[in-house]
């Protein structure tokens, strides 16, 4: 495949859905991207948000599930600024960074943030990065200045411990996502927690093509578990990009000027939905794309719906696909400050898609805990206790005894 081929795979990040047969996605002409994209952060980013939808499904397998792998990639690579030795191997290992130096992923990340600000004047897009810090906590300035560099991240230092604390960071979330994501962190903040890192992502699009509303009807949708329910089932005929397989058949949905699209993809009829996702690889992902074309005479349906996924602790899926060190007190974020950890990766997701188009947000939150100290070590024998004397030249036991009061 060609490389600029494989940097518009990028754009799956967006908001990949394959849930109950729907997958959307990003693709189209002209798209423009300069050198300080590296086609292996690309490959990598793509393999991530195929790995953990995956896994995802593994976990959710009879519900609904729709993610931002972006915005759960945005997050990590944040936090991953810190990271060192082998937390730092297992991260990229899991995020597909591996053998990618850091200056190539952080040029190729801030390059790519910087593409979505001006994607299509038809197309709403925002991307937003903050840290939260407790007050008093100190946090390495490299590691700050790269996330404000990098990530364009507002970096707040706030008391944890007063009321509205919580608060204020689900206002910024709400704020970044337009109120369709209102509430991340609980209050009270817990005394251990020293930051957190959150990425949100808003998305709205109007088709470029839209359906009528006076063609849109009831009709039954037939659920993976056998079970039917009523859907309101928008319709349209006429020119529309399609595409089919051996065990598929797909279209594309161009929202705006047509660079951002949504992609449906249908499993053959025998073949169930999770089945076709544990299959689901970019070799799979390249045939789709690569199946469409223009067709003048073809009949679309597609439910009108809306879906919530979330709030997901992605701690168990990510430590599935390999940095399950960063979530214990052995990993290493010294690059941040000593004596942290990963304690919870949060997600949340939602979307509407309708006649007009569609509206979607995504919010990942990465919070960081301070690992507990060490105890001091100690042997009281206020109880009862066991003593050996032994020859330990001979390694002979000489008396055994018990001391119970």
């Amino acid at each position: 495949m060609r490389d600029e081929h494989k940097k518009k795979l990028l754009c799956l990040l967006l908001c990949i859905t394959m849930s109950m047969g729907l997958m959307t996605g990003c693709a189209g002409g002209g798209v423009s991207f300069d050198d300080n994209l590296s086609t292996k952060v690309v490959e990598g980013n793509s393999q991530f948000a195929f790995d953990v939808f995956k896994q995802l499904n593994q976990e959710d397998r009879d519900k609904n599930i729709f993610i931002s792998p972006l915005s759960i990639s945005a997050a990590l690579t944040m936090t991953y600024q810190g990271a060192e030795t082998t937390t730092k191997e297992a991260m990229a290992k899991t995020l597909g960074y591996g053998g990618i130096d850091d200056e190539v992923l952080n040029g190729s990340y801030h390059n790519l943030l910087q593409y979505f600000e001006q994607l299509d004047k038809k197309v709403e897009l925002n991307i937003g990065n903050s840290l939260w810090i407790r007050e008093g906590e100190e946090i390495k300035e490299d590691f700050l200045s790269t996330n404000k560099e990098i990530f364009d991240a507002s970096v707040s230092f706030l008391d944890f411990a007063k009321e509205d604390a919580a608060d204020k960071i689900n206002q910024w979330i709400s704020e970044a996502t337009n109120k369709k994501i209102k509430k991340m962190v609980d209050s009270p903040i817990p005394s251990d927690i020293v930051m957190y890192l959150i990425n949100a992502i808003y998305f709205k699009g109007d088709w470029a093509k839209q359906f009528e509303k006076k063609n849109t009807f009831p009709t039954q949708f037939h659920a993976g578990n056998g079970s039917t329910n009523e859907v309101m089932m928008m319709s349209r005929k006429g020119k529309i990009e399609y595409g089919q397989g051996d065990d598929f058949k797909a279209v594309r949905l161009p929202y705006g000027s047509g660079n951002v699209a949504m992609y449906c993809v249908l499993p053959k009829e025998d073949m169930t939905i999770n089945d076709f996702i544990a299959d689901f690889d970019e070799k799979r992902w390249n045939t789709i794309q690569d199946s469409i074309s223009e067709e003048d005479d073809a009949l679309l349906q597609l439910p009108r719906f809306k879906l919530e996924y979330g709030i997901k602790n992605l701690n168990e899926s990510l430590s599935a696909l390999g940095m399950g060190e960063a979530f214990t007190s052995a990993a290493d974020f010294s690059g941040i400050r000593e004596g942290v950890f990963i304690s919870r990766v949060l997600h949340k997701a939602v979307i509407e898609v309708n006649e007009e188009g569609s509206e979607a947000a995504a919010a990942t939150v990465v919070e960081m805990q301070k690992a507990a100290a060490l105890e001091p070590l100690t042997f009281i024998a206020d109880r009862p206790f066991m003593f050996v004397i032994t020859d330990d030249e001979t390694d002979t036991i000489l008396f055994m005894g018990k001391l119970i009061k």
